[in-house]
């Protein structure tokens, strides 16, 4: 069997090829250029960071594994697929998650197609993430799962795939934890054994990234009472603490942006809390669309703890009621739903009451 493995330079990818190899697998090697300009954020950032040196080590990751390596440059697509939507949304107060658009339409669709075409015989596709993919042939539909450990697990990236993507995917590290595979990663001398985990999606100022300048705009609390100025709402999403730079009697934190007028709305802890969504574009996995209201369990985070909640389906969208209130729910992040370690569903947040 023939499997395409997208690599990064990192030690997750690298070992996840080293598994692959190791069972008799013949393995290819496949990197993704997502970025063509200047580096504008520090390394262990997906954006932007210093791809020569990621390229560099995805070669050798794959010279020691002895397989080919192959570089596709798709920087045009990421650029009009996710930065370009990303940067929209911020720019509207919003605050979406760039890893969930990119999995579902680049580096799951774009990347492994665009292989192809240029003459790459492949039967799978395999990553590095930390999820499990498994067939049930009680339901006949493949189950997105969370990995062996909760701190690492990757699915609520994930959840946009479909039954047809998930049928060629293999995840080689969803039953490891993070130190078993740096310990692979010892024992099989792979170079990039102790190099750092890429971190957040970019670090540095909004500002710089989207090339924009100050947007100076009134800080307000829940009575439209003027309590500062703020220099752009891209810099804020909801549920924020820090860099408010108020003095209060007591913490301060974003509980709603106002994209036409420019303002940050803040109030106390307790104003943050809400009892349930909205999301619309919903991701059916698991199980199929529903009609009837069912229970499940719901992270709106991806470093969020799963809350229970109640589903109610309507059309196309989704009504989640938590039934404890949580606080910080941020339109155009995702909610996704599980059953135990198995994915449900997901759609986008539009709103929360």
């Amino acid at each position: 069997m023939n499997i395409l493995v997208g690599v990064s330079g990192g030690v997750d990818s690298a070992v996840a090829l080293h598994i692959l190899k190791s069972k008799g697998y013949n393995v290819i090697g496949a990197m993704m250029k997502i970025y063509d300009g200047e580096i504008k954020t520090i390394a262990n950032s997906c954006y932007g960071t210093d791809k020569k040196k990621e390229i560099s080590d995805a070669i050798n990751n794959c010279e020691h594994c002895g397989c080919e390596f192959h570089l596709f440059d798709l920087s045009k697509e990421y650029d009009e697929i996710v930065f370009q939507e990303f940067k929209r949304q911020y720019l509207n107060g919003l605050t979406p998650n760039p890893c969930v658009i990119c999995n579902k339409f680049i580096k799951f669709g774009l990347f492994p197609n665009f292989a192809r075409k240029n003459g790459i015989i492949f039967d799978k596709f395999a990553t590095g993430h930390y999820a499990k993919n498994e067939y049930n042939s009680e339901t006949g539909r493949y189950e997105l799962k969370k990995g062996k450990n909760p701190k690492k697990d990757q699915t609520y990236f994930l959840y946009k795939l479909s039954q047809d993507e998930l049928k060629n995917i293999i995840f080689p590290l969803g039953n490891m934890e993070k130190e078993e595979v740096r310990s692979y990663a010892l024992k099989y001398n792979i170079p990039v054994a102790k190099k750092n985990d890429s971190q957040d999606f970019y670090k540095g100022s909004f500002k710089d990234l989207f090339d924009i300048s100050d947007q100076q705009g009134e800080i307000i609390d829940i009575n439209g009472n003027i309590l500062g100025y703020h220099e752009g709402i891209f810099n804020y999403t909801i549920g924020q603490r820090k860099g408010l730079k108020i003095a209060y009697s007591e913490p301060l934190y974003v509980i709603d942006i106002y994209q036409k007028t420019n303002q940050i709305v803040v109030g106390c802890k307790k104003d943050t809390f809400r009892r349930g969504l909205i999301a619309e574009d919903v991701n059916w996995v698991a199980i199929e669309k529903q009609s009837k209201p069912f229970e499940a369990t719901a992270k709106i985070r991806s470093a969020s703890n799963p809350v229970d909640v109640i589903v109610y389906p309507k059309n196309e969208e989704i009504k989640v009621e938590f039934k404890e209130k949580i606080s910080a729910i941020a339109p155009s992040q995702a909610v996704v739903l599980y059953k135990n370690d198995v994915v449900l569903a997901g759609g986008t947040i539009t709103c929360s009451f």
